[in-house]
C-alpha cells in the first residue's frame, strides 16, 4: 500500500462522504493529504473547522487540515503553500468540495447562483491556478525521480447531472459540467508536463444524495438504490487515476458506482446534414431536422431516471 508514497495531495471537501474516502485511500497509499474542508453545510453556510481537524488527526501525521475558503483564490494559494511548506511539494489534486442551492430556473436567486458556481467551479479553477506552476517546476527539477514527471494528477469529481440534467440544479449542473470543460483543458495545457487531468462522476451515498427530494417513484428507488453504494469504490478510481498505471490517461470522463466504472463518450457531432448551395429555406432545414438528424436527438431525462438500475454493490 506504499504506491503513492512521496506524493503531496490536496483535497477539497476532504473531510466527509466521498471526499473523506479519498483523503483515506491516498494517505493508506502512502501520500500525504491537505484536507480543505470548511465543514460548511451542504448549502454553505455555516462552517465548522473542527470537521476537518477531528477528521484529519484520524488520519495520522500525513494529513493536516486546512480550514479556509478555498472559492477565495488567496486560500488556494494558501492551500499550496500549506502542501510544500509541510510535505515538500504539491503533485495530486482533487476538486471534490460541493454545495447545492437547488431551485427551478424560474424561482431561484441569482445570490444563490454566484455562491454555488464560485464554490463548486471557480474554486477548482483558483486551485489548479494555483498549483500547476509549481507542478511545471516539479517537473523540470525531475520530481519523483523518473525520466518523466509521472506525479502529477488533477481530478475533477462532477456529475452525471450535467450530462443528463436534473430538476431544479441549473447552478449545480453548470458548476459540474463546468468542471468537465475545465478538465479538458487544464488536460491539454499540463500535457507537455506530465501532468494528468480527468474527470470522475460518482454514484454512491453522500450529502447530496442525501437531499434528494423525489419527484415520482421512480426517482425515490434511485435514492434508495444510490444510498447502498458505499464511497470506498469512487475513492478505489481516483486511487487508479494517481498511479503510474494511469501515466498517460488524460482528459477522460469516468463514471463509478460500486463495482461498475463507466467511460462517459464526450460531445462529439453525432448526425450531420449539409444544404445545398444557396443554403437551407425554412421548410427545408425543418425537413431534414426531421428526417437526418431527429433519431439522434438525447432524450429528456433526468440523470436519476438514466441510472435507475440495480447497483452493482
Amino acid at each position: 500500500m506504499s504506491a503513492l508514497a512521496g506524493r503531496v495531495a490536496i483535497v477539497t471537501g476532504g473531510a466527509r462522504g466521498i471526499g473523506a474516502a479519498i483523503s483515506t485511500m491516498l494517505v493508506e497509499r502512502g501520500a500525504s493529504v491537505v484536507v480543505a474542508d470548511m465543514g460548511c453545510a451542504i448549502d454553505g453556510r455555516d462552517g465548522d473547522p473542527s470537521v476537518a481537524r477531528g477528521f484529519s488527526e484520524t488520519l495520522g501525521d500525513r494529513a493536516v487540515p486546512y480550514v479556509e475558503d478555498m472559492a477565495d483564490p488567496a486560500s488556494a494559494a494558501e492551500a499550496v503553500a500549506l502542501a510544500r511548506e509541510r510535505f515538500g511539494g504539491i503533485d495530486i489534486l482533487v476538486n471534490n468540495a460541493a454545495i447545492l442551492r437547488d431551485a427551478f430556473v424560474f424561482r431561484g436567486s441569482t445570490a444563490d447562483w454566484d455562491a454555488v458556481i464560485r464554490n463548486n467551479l471557480s474554486g477548482a479553477y483558483y486551485l489548479i491556478a494555483a498549483a500547476t506552476p509549481v507542478m511545471r517546476d516539479q517537473a523540470k527539477a525531475g520530481r519523483g525521480g523518473g525520466e518523466r514527471y509521472e506525479w502529477g494528477r488533477i481530478v475533477n469529481i462532477v456529475s452525471s447531472a450535467a450530462y443528463i440534467g436534473n430538476y431544479g440544479q441549473a447552478s449545480y449542473a453548470s458548476a459540474k459540467g463546468g468542471l468537465t470543460g475545465l478538465m479538458r483543458i487544464a488536460a491539454l495545457d499540463m500535457a507537455r508536463t506530465g501532468v494528468t487531468c480527468n474527470a470522475v462522476a460518482p454514484f454512491a451515498r453522500s450529502r447530496v444524495t442525501e437531499t434528494i427530494v423525489p419527484a415520482n417513484d421512480e426517482q425515490a428507488a434511485y435514492k434508495e438504490r444510490a444510498l447502498r453504494v458505499p464511497t470506498a469504490p469512487v475513492a478505489g478510481l481516483v486511487g487508479y487515476l494517481c498511479s503510474s498505471a494511469a501515466s498517460d490517461v488524460t482528459g477522460q470522463i469516468f463514471g463509478v458506482r460500486g463495482r461498475e466504472v463507466f467511460l462517459f463518450s464526450q460531445p462529439r457531432p453525432a448526425a450531420r446534414i449539409v444544404a445545398e448551395p444557396g443554403g437551407w429555406d425554412a421548410n427545408a432545414l425543418a425537413a431534414a431536422v426531421d428526417s437526418e438528424l431527429r433519431s439522434a436527438f438525447a432524450p429528456l431525462e433526468t440523470d436519476l431516471e438514466a441510472f435507475n438500475t440495480e447497483p452493482l454493490v
